[in-house]
C-alpha cells in the first residue's frame, strides 16, 4: 500500500503549527523530536489504537484521577554502558536509573489498580514487569537525597566514621585558637576562611609571625593573611588521605553496583521505551485538552461526516482574542463523493476546505480532532492539496505552471482512498481557458472516485458539479442586505461571488459597477443574480429553520421540565401522605394510651390495675408487629418496584442495541461499535480488539 502525504500538503495545511504545539507539551527530547517530526499514517488499525491511547489518556486527566507524573531524565548512555566490561556508572546515573524504575513500578500499579481496563494503554504498560530487585540494589547504597550512603560497604562506614572523628578535632582545636586569637585582637573582621578546603584564620599581617600555623595566602590588598593552626596541618593532612580513600572505595562501589544492575539492562530498557511512548501520548491528550477535542467514529467504509468541526489554529487563536468560532458541518460520501464551494472572497471557503484537510492529517497521527464525537472520518491513503500561490523561484515556475505540474502528479495518484483539496480551482490563467481546463482535470478526478472538496469562481465548475451524480455544491452563506459573510457552509447550491456587491460596500462608483455589468453577458448577470436571491432566500428558510429548531428545544425542555415537576409532585404528594398516615397512627395511638392511663387511675381505686398492664402489653405487642410488617411490606414495595424498574431499562436498552450502535460495558467506560448480533450474543469491536458478549451485559450510548 503506497501512501502520499508529501511535504507541500503538511505545508499548505499548517500541519508544522499542529506539531510544534504537540512537542511543547512533551517532557522528554526523544519525545519532543518525535513531535516535530510526525506525519499521518495509512494503517487503519494504528490510527484507531493511536486514537484510542490518546482519548483513554484524556479521560485520565479530565477526571482528575491521581497519574504519577512523567518526569525523568532519558538514560540512553547509562543504558549502552551497563553490560561494558569494566564500566562504571556515575551516582547521579544511579539516581535516574532509580527514578524511572519506581515511577515505572507507579504506573504498573495505576493500571493494574484501576476499574476503567484502558485497553490500549495496557498494550504500553504490559510491555513491562516490576523490577524491585534494582530498587534494592539502589536503594542500598543511595539515600533518600541520592546520596552514597555511610553503610554502603563497611569500609565505606568505618572511613567516614574515621572522617568525622579527625573533622570533630579539628573544629576543637580551630575555635581554641580562635577564641585565643580574638582576645588579642589579632584577627580581621572575617575572623575565618576557607583556602583549599582548609579552614584558616584571617589574621591581621602585622601579626602573621606571632601566630603558629601554615600560611596558605593572603588577602588582594594584604591586609589579611590566612593561616593554618599548627595544631591542625597534620590533621588536615590525614583527612585528605581519608577523602581519597573514601573516593576510592566509592568507585568501587559503583562498579560493583554497575555490573550487579547490568542483569537488568533489558527490563530497564523497556521501561525507558514505555516511559517515553506514554510522554508522547500524554502530549497527545493535553493538546486534545487545550482543542476541546474529541474521539470521532472511524468508519470502514469511505465517508467523512465533520459535525461541527473547527479549524484547530483558528479555534486556539479566536479563544486567545475572546472571539466565538462557528463550527462546520459536512459530509462526503459515495454518494458524494465531491464538495464545490463557492461564495465572495472571505467569507470562509478556504478556511472549510482547510478544515477538513487538517482535521484529516491530525486524526490519522492518532491526534483527536475538534469536532462532535458523533463526526466520522476514514483513513485515506493520501491527501493532496493545490491552495494558495506556489511559486517555484527554484524551478522558475510560474504559479499556473506550478499548478499545471501539481495537477499532472494528482491525476497519477487520485484513487479511491485519495482526499483531495483544490483551493481556487482553475484561476492562474485566462479566465476562459484556464476555466475549460478545470472543467476537464474535475471530471479526471471524478472518474478516479476520488473524494474531494474544491473551492471555485467558475460558473462551468458549478453546474459541472451539479450535472454529476456523486459530486454536490455548497456555498458559504452571505448576507445580502449587510454585505458581511456569515461564515456558515449550506450544502445543495452552489454560491454567488457577489462581485459587484461587494465591489459596492467598499466604495467603488456605482456608474463603474454598472458599466462593468453592461461588458457581461446578461445570461451571465441573471445567473448569478438568480444564485444570489436563491442564496438569500434559503438564508431565510435556514433562520427559520434554526428558529423552528429553537421552539422545539424549548417545547421539549419545557415537556421535560413539567414532568419532573409532576414526579417531584407526586413524590412530595406521596410523602405528605404517608406523613398524615404516620400521624394518624400516632394519634390514634396516643388517643388509646390516653384511654389506658384513665383506666389505671380508675381501676387503680377499685379493684387493682394487673389485667390492664395485660391488656396493655399485649397492645403494644400487636402495634410493634403491626409496625414490623408495615416496614416488611414497604421494602418489599420499593424492592419490587426498583427491579421493575431496572427490567424496563435493561428491556428499553436491549431494544436500542442493533448491528452498528455504539455501546460499553455495564462495568466500564470503554466504547466499542456492535458488529454482529446472534441469539442474545452480540460481537463487539473495542478498537482493534473484537469480543462477544451477553446482550443485557452491554449499554447503548447515545450517538
Amino acid at each position: 500500500m503506497q501512501s502520499h502525504f508529501d511535504i507541500q500538503t503538511l505545508r499548505d495545511l499548517e500541519f508544522d503549527e499542529i506539531r510544534q504545539m504537540l512537542a511543547g507539551y512533551c517532557h522528554s527530547p526523544t519525545a519532543r523530536t518525535r513531535a516535530e517530526q510526525l506525519e499521518p499514517s495509512a494503517l487503519r488499525e494504528k490510527c484507531i489504537v493511536d486514537l484510542h491511547q490518546t482519548d483513554e489518556f484524556l479521560h485520565i486527566r479530565s477526571n482528575g484521577l491521581s497519574f504519577p507524573r512523567l518526569e525523568f531524565k532519558e538514560i540512553h548512555r547509562e543504558l549502552g554502558m551497563l553490560g561494558l566490561k569494566g564500566s562504571s556508572l556515575q551516582a547521579e546515573a544511579f539516581v535516574e536509573i532509580l527514578r524511572i524504575t519506581e515511577l515505572s513500578h507507579e504506573i504498573i500499579a495505576f493500571f493494574h489498580g484501576s476499574e476503567e481496563g484502558y485497553l490500549h494503554l495496557r498494550q504500553v504498560v504490559d510491555t513491562c514487569q516490576r523490577c524491585p530487585e534494582v530498587v534494592t540494589l539502589i536503594r542500598g547504597v543511595f539515600d533518600d537525597k541520592g546520596k552514597i550512603r555511610n553503610d554502603a560497604s563497611p569500609e565505606l562506614a568505618e572511613i567516614r566514621s574515621s572522617m568525622e572523628t579527625i573533622r570533630r578535632k579539628i573544629n576543637r582545636n580551630f575555635s581554641k585558637v580562635l577564641k585565643d586569637l580574638k582576645v588579642k585582637g589579632w584577627l580581621a573582621d572575617t575572623n575565618e576562611a576557607f583556602v583549599n578546603d582548609r579552614r584558616v584564620l584571617s589574621v591581621l599581617s602585622g601579626h602573621k609571625r606571632q601566630v603558629k600555623g601554615h600560611i596558605l595566602g593572603s588577602s588582594k590588598t594584604g591586609n589579611w593573611t590566612f593561616i593554618e593552626p599548627a595544631e591542625n596541618i597534620e590533621l588536615n593532612f590525614e583527612l585528605e588521605q581519608l577523602q581519597d580513600d573514601e573516593v576510592r572505595e566509592i568507585r568501587r562501589i559503583l562498579t560493583e553496583l554497575t555490573g550487579k544492575v547490568s542483569r537488568f539492562k533489558e527490563e530497564l530498557a523497556l521501561f525507558q521505551s514505555m516511559l517515553l511512548e506514554l510522554d508522547f501520548i500524554n502530549a497527545r491528550a493535553r493538546l486534545a485538552a487545550a482543542l476541546e477535542a474529541s474521539m470521532p467514529q472511524i468508519s470502514g467504509e469511505m465517508e467523512v461526516d465533520l459535525i461541527d468541526a473547527y479549524h484547530p489554529i483558528l479555534f486556539l487563536a479566536n479563544k486567545k482574542l475572546g472571539i466565538r468560532t462557528i463550527p462546520q458541518t459536512l459530509r462526503l460520501d459515495k454518494f458524494n463523493r465531491m464538495l464545490v464551494i463557492s461564495g465572495p472572497n472571505a467569507g470562509g471557503k478556504s478556511i472549510t476546505l482547510k478544515t477538513v484537510g487538517l482535521l484529516q492529517l491530525m486524526l490519522q497521527s492518532g491526534l483527536l480532532v475538534p469536532c462532535d464525537e458523533r463526526s466520522t472520518f476514514s483513513v485515506f491513503h493520501a491527501i493532496l492539496t493545490d491552495i494558495g500561490d506556489n511559486q517555484s523561484i527554484e524551478n522558475q515556475l510560474s504559479t499556473y505552471s506550478y499548478r499545471l505540474k501539481r495537477m499532472k502528479s494528482f491525476l497519477e495518484i487520485a484513487n479511491k482512498r485519495t482526499l483531495l483539496l483544490l483551493d481556487e480551482f482553475g484561476t492562474g490563467s485566462d479566465p476562459e481557458l484556464g476555466g475549460a481546463l478545470a472543467e476537464v482535470f474535475f471530471e479526471a478526478l471524478y472518474s478516479k472516485k476520488s473524494f474531494g472538496v474544491i473551492t471555485t469562481h467558475y460558473s462551468n465548475i458549478k453546474m459541472k458539479a451539479a450535472q454529476l451524480r456523486n459530486a454536490v455544491n455548497g456555498c458559504m452563506l452571505f448576507d445580502r442586505e449587510s454585505l458581511e459573510p456569515l461564515y456558515q457552509l449550506s450544502i445543495g447550491q452552489p454560491g454567488s461571488s457577489f462581485t459587484f456587491e461587494v465591489a459596492e460596500i467598499n466604495g467603488i462608483d456605482h456608474q463603474l459597477i454598472a458599466q462593468a455589468k453592461e461588458k457581461l453577458d446578461d445570461r451571465k448577470v441573471q445567473l448569478d443574480r438568480m444564485i444570489a436571491d436563491l442564496q438569500r432566500e434559503k438564508g431565510k428558510v435556514s433562520k427559520l429553520n434554526l428558529a423552528l429548531e429553537d421552539a422545539e428545544q424549548a417545547a421539549t425542555k419545557a415537556r421535560e421540565q413539567f414532568e419532573r415537576r409532576r414526579d417531584r409532585y407526586d413524590e412530595r404528594l406521596n410523602a405528605q401522605q404517608q406523613l398524615v398516615d404516620k400521624n394518624n397512627d400516632l394519634l390514634s395511638r396516643g388517643k388509646k394510651m390516653q384511654q389506658f392511663i384513665r383506666e389505671f387511675d380508675t381501676r387503680k381505686a377499685e379493684r387493682g390495675n394487673k389485667p390492664l398492664l395485660n391488656e396493655i402489653r399485649d397492645y403494644l405487642l400487636m402495634e410493634k408487629s403491626r409496625m414490623e410488617e408495615d416496614r416488611i411490606k414497604s421494602e418489599i414495595k420499593q424492592k419490587a418496584q426498583k427491579k421493575q424498574k431496572e427490567r424496563k431499562d435493561l428491556k428499553d436498552n436491549i431494544a436500542r442495541i442493533a448491528v452498528g450502535t455504539t455501546v460499553k460495558l455495564a462495568t466500564s467506560k470503554q466504547h466499542g461499535e456492535v458488529l454482529e448480533l446472534d441469539n442474545g450474543v452480540a460481537l463487539v469491536a473495542f478498537g482493534v480488539f473484537k469480543t462477544r458478549v451477553e446482550v443485557h451485559k452491554l449499554r447503548y450510548v447515545k450517538g
